[in-house]
């Protein structure tokens, strides 16, 4: 009976010991990690309301995405040029709604930190295919502090 007592303890012991997750997740509950989740919910609510204007007030001055494409700069987005392409898209697009299961966020040296997550989007652009388009993919967004804020670099 001892014996089971101590290994009862033992396990409060380290449960105790084990890092506090946000509830419904495995990322660790910290105020940094709680941090960049409210910057990819204000960038998902503003895809879904097709607000070019806050997605560019969520990005750093360093951003910068080469649309997938390494070798070829013409489809490149900066924080320059990324206002005008969004609007230019957003005219183009109904209904969009988006939502991300994110997986992992880690902190790296220099202020930047990583999320990987899972993202489904689905929308409409009658302009293009009459029927609602779908897609959804593993992702990697950069973010880096700026000015106290985290700001998102890459991976939109």
């Amino acid at each position: 009976m001892h014996n089971r007592f101590l290994a009862l303890c033992a396990v409060f012991f380290l449960a105790a010991c084990a890092p506090k997750r946000i509830p419904g997740t495995e990322l660790e509950d910290t105020g940094e990690t709680r941090a960049i989740l409210s910057v990819m919910e204000k960038y998902r609510a503003a895809l879904e309301a097709r607000d070019a204007k806050a997605i560019q007030a969520l990005v750093s001055p360093k951003f910068r995405d080469d649309g997938g494409t390494p070798d070829d700069p013409s489809d490149d987005l900066t924080a320059a040029n990324l206002e005008s392409h969004l609007r230019s898209l957003f005219q183009k697009l109904q209904n969009p709604k988006v939502d991300f299961n994110i997986r992992r966020v880690e902190f790296r040296e220099d202020d930047v930190a990583l999320a990987i997550y899972y993202w489904n989007a689905s929308w409409r652009m009658p302009g293009l295919n009459a029927r609602p388009q779908q897609d959804s993919e593993l992702e990697q967004m950069v973010f880096q502090k700026v000015g106290g804020d985290w700001k998102i670099l890459s991976g939109i």
